[in-house]
């Protein structure tokens, strides 16, 4: 079968490119086979809708001709997924969402470790400048941001009332943005932009100043130089089991238990 993983799909070699564009969209596990690496067949509803509009699904529902196998052997992880199970019984936010987040989290940890195992191996092997190197190097910032900026969110959360107004933190978003008032009001703006993403207020590690920033994909559009202080998921994993399309009630449910000492521990 040659060094080409998606040969193991029984695909023609000129249909890498295509191949190589739902890799860097899909959003799923990693599968080893035969020392080899393909992608899982896990897919969210988005995906689903979208592969099925070009026909991918009629090879998803019949019989693959692919055969899963166990990594040959346990490797050390190079991340350890993180329990956050202190967050269960958070006021408005059901134990079923909050434990398929949790689960959520743990595919991103186990992605991103297995990425770290199937680069290493693909660098010390001289592959570095294939095709699928490339994909997957671009695929690894997705899954680390996922695993990384999920932390940060469970993080902030089981907190009860509103910040310190004495504190450091609420001083500077006074001083930032005039008053409290209107960054709260800013932030929540945002997180009811249409779309999915996440709601990150961020420091700039030049001026000390603050920004409320958009981020539409896990790995693109975050400032450089900049540290994520407040983070916002408004993906819809994260609310929509337990308030359908009433995001602005999940937001102010997301306000109402913010863990505002961790969050002043971010500032700089």
């Amino acid at each position: 079968m040659g060094d080409n993983p998606f040969i193991y799909l029984g695909l023609n070699p000129k249909c890498l490119f295509f191949i190589s564009f739902l890799w860097s969209r899909a959003e799923g596990g990693l599968a080893m086979m035969g020392g080899r690496f393909i992608k899982s067949l896990i897919l969210n509803r988005r995906q689903f809708l979208s592969l099925s509009g070009i026909g991918i699904m009629s090879f998803l529902s019949g019989q693959p001709q692919i055969s899963f196998t166990q990594t040959r052997k346990e490797e050390k992880m190079v991340y350890t997924a993180k329990d956050y199970s202190r967050l269960l019984g958070t006021e408005g936010l059901s134990e079923t969402l909050l434990k398929n987040h949790f689960t959520l989290y743990q595919g991103y940890v186990t992605n991103t470790n297995k990425l770290i195992e199937i680069l290493g191996q693909m660098a010390k092997e001289g592959k570095g400048g294939t095709p699928e190197f490339a994909e997957l190097k671009r695929r690894f910032g997705w899954e680390f941001n996922g695993m990384r900026l999920h932390e940060y969110y469970f993080e902030n959360l089981g907190g009860k009332g509103g910040p310190d107004k004495t504190g450091k933190l609420f001083k500077k978003i006074s001083e930032d943005f005039g008053s409290y008032e209107v960054w709260e009001k800013e932030f929540k703006a945002i997180g009811m932009m249409r779309g999915i993403g996440w709601v990150i207020l961020y420091q700039d590690s030049l001026t000390g100043g603050l920004i409320n920033f958009w981020i539409n994909e896990h790995d693109v559009g975050h400032p450089a130089g900049c540290t994520p202080i407040l983070i916002l998921d408004v993906f819809e994993h994260a609310f929509m089991l337990d308030y359908g399309l009433k995001r602005a009630d999940y937001i102010e449910t997301f306000f109402k238990n913010i863990n505002w000492k961790a969050v002043e521990g971010r500032l700089r």
